[in-house]
């Protein structure tokens, strides 16, 4: 009888904790709104970058994220990245763009992205993809149509804007505007929405139905908590905003990465 009981003990003991554990477990990442490529076409261009965007959910928090694109098994034709700066978060957008090489062989191939969190929990996506060959050498044209005055000074919470419109003989693959502290001396390649010295008045890779122009207006107001990124940063450390000389970039690129710059609009702020 003692033993009977003692046995009855032990198994009621391992379904409560097993009741327990089971409440206790974290779900699974989850990941939505998935984009690939240029409004979400789900095609790449060899030597060229491919967009990915996708709103990730993770009460575990995020641990990495990876991306992986192949074709079928037995292909040795793979391209692996992965991304750790989203380590300690439990819910961001995602927004990269993977280099695809100039010798990747064209066809179709799987993408694959992949959320692990801190609990070893992991969810994978897997979407399929073209990897094309896009002939393109011309650079996309950019026309500023507005802009504020050489010098002109800004203060606090007044609005800096610049408008102008983009076109591209086959497709635009991505727009920036940025604000740039004259003193940081920063090349205008370098001036990138992942910078962390450059105020984002606008980053998109969004064009609509008509990808091949693009009217756009990019504003912000002098003193803003955060930029106009995707998603959106504070501004604080290197790009705190600072009284001084400053000039607005805009940099437009088409499907083949092939980049045109505009002028520097200088301004001051006070």
């Amino acid at each position: 009888m003692n033993t009977k009981i003692k046995f009855l003990a032990i198994f009621f003991s391992i379904v409560i904790m097993a009741i327990v554990q089971s409440c206790n477990k974290v779900p699974k990442p989850v990941i939505s709104n998935l984009e690939i490529g240029l409004n979400n076409s789900h095609v790449a261009y060899a030597g060229a970058d491919l967009h990915l965007q996708a709103d990730i959910v993770a009460e575990g928090t995020i641990n990495k994220i990876t991306v992986e694109i192949h074709q079928e098994e037995g292909s040795s034709d793979e391209i692996v990245v992965e991304y750790d700066e989203f380590e300690g978060l439990k819910n961001t957008t995602f927004h990269k763009h993977v280099d695809i090489p100039a010798t990747t062989p064209l066809g179709k191939y799987h993408c694959h992205i992949t959320v692990t969190d801190m609990e070893g929990n992991s969810t994978t996506v897997e979407e399929e993809i073209t990897i094309q060959e896009l002939v393109d050498t011309e650079a996309p044209v950019l026309i500023i149509s507005s802009a504020p005055t050489d010098g002109q000074v800004f203060t606090n919470g007044q609005t800096i804007s610049i408008s102008g419109h983009a076109q591209d003989n086959i497709t635009l693959g991505g727009m920036l505007v940025a604000l740039v502290y004259e003193s940081d001396n920063i090349a205008d390649a370098d001036v990138t929405a992942d910078n962390s010295h450059v105020i984002v008045m606008l980053h998109t890779h969004d064009f609509g139905d008509d990808p091949d122009e693009y009217n756009f207006t990019a504003s912000i107001v002098v003193g803003a908590a955060n930029d106009n990124n995707n998603p959106s940063a504070p501004i604080q450390g290197d790009n705190a905003w600072k009284t001084g000389n400053y000039y607005i970039l805009v940099r437009v690129k088409d499907a083949k990465n092939n980049w045109t710059f505009s002028n520097h609009y200088n301004i001051v702020l006070n």
